[in-house]
């Protein structure tokens, strides 16, 4: 058995998809089959129970998976603890990102982090914020970033900066020469929200429950792009991070209201699976984004 394999099945097991695992791993899904296939074979045990329709293992199957785990995170420690001694910061880093993250904050960091690691490879994947969790704790990507983290068991997550939430409207909006708003002002206007699912929604709802204000989306959308369009088309207002708008700012082709009195912040942070070895890339990467240094 080759360290690959433990891999592979690892990857097998804890995202219960062939589909994933042969992503995650840059092959077929025919080849994590006959990767399973020389396993069982190899150990003379059957892992899978393949009378049951849900993805489940055999007796066996869970013991070789606890020692697989215990064969890469030894293998994994010792790759970091020899680049460590070398002084050597290269490999790859694999990040799951919420949009607004990574379309407008992470870049800056990425291209520092690259110009001084040049030998690291970086590769990014946008997805929703569940999703951002689910690759993290499947060990699908090293890092995820997310906003309005929640701490699990399995999670850490480590705080790197927060952002301000602020009104966007048209230029054609009737509130968009006021530069200052009273809450008071917005009922009685079309609401442009994220879907229900995502933290940045629920955490407008509860802002505008504390404020006392009766709204209700009349579009939703489930990423920022998609929501800054339609308030430049004047279908309403919207609640956005101010860092995902800058570009229509300068341009003129958005308008940023403050609430009066009201400053709205939206919490930031890296989430990764407790346990994991991070390695001289991850940790230098990390470093760089809780220290801001973009």
């Amino acid at each position: 058995m080759h360290i690959e394999n433990f891999k592979i099945f690892s990857d097998l097991i804890d995202s219960q998809s062939f589909s994933k695992a042969a992503k995650m791993n840059g092959i077929t899904q025919s080849a994590v089959s006959q990767q399973l296939r020389a396993m069982e074979k190899h150990f003379n045990a059957l892992i899978l129970d393949r009378s049951q329709k849900q993805f489940r293992l055999t007796r066996e199957g869970e013991k070789l998976h606890d020692s697989a785990k215990e064969i890469l995170h030894l293998y994994q420690k010792m790759q970091s603890e020899l680049q460590e001694l070398k002084k050597v910061v290269s490999g790859s880093i694999h990040i799951s990102t919420i949009q607004s993250i990574g379309l407008h904050q992470l870049p800056s960091f990425e291209k520092r982090f690259l110009r001084e690691y040049p030998t690291v490879k970086m590769r990014v994947e946008y997805r929703r914020s569940n999703l951002v969790v689910e690759d993290v704790l499947h060990n699908a990507v090293d890092i995820g970033l997310v906003a309005y983290p929640t701490k699990t068991r399995q999670l850490e997550v480590i705080p790197f900066g927060e952002d301000q939430l602020v009104v966007i409207v048209s230029p054609k909006h009737p509130l968009a020469k006021c530069g200052e708003i009273e809450s008071a002002d917005l009922p009685g206007h079309r609401f442009i929200g994220f879907d229900q699912d995502i933290p940045t929604r629920r955490a407008t709802d509860q802002i505008f429950r504390d404020l006392k204000l009766d709204l209700e989306p009349s579009m939703e959308f489930d990423n920022i792009e998609s929501m800054k369009r339609a308030v430049e088309v004047d279908l309403g207002f919207a609640f956005v991070p101010e860092a995902t708008v800058q570009q229509e700012l300068k341009h003129g082709s958005l308008i940023a209201l403050r609430i009066r009195g009201r400053r709205i912040s939206r919490p930031l942070a890296i989430v990764h699976r407790k346990g994991r070895v991070t390695t001289p890339a991850m940790k230098m990467f990390i470093r760089m984004l809780t220290e801001g240094q973009n």
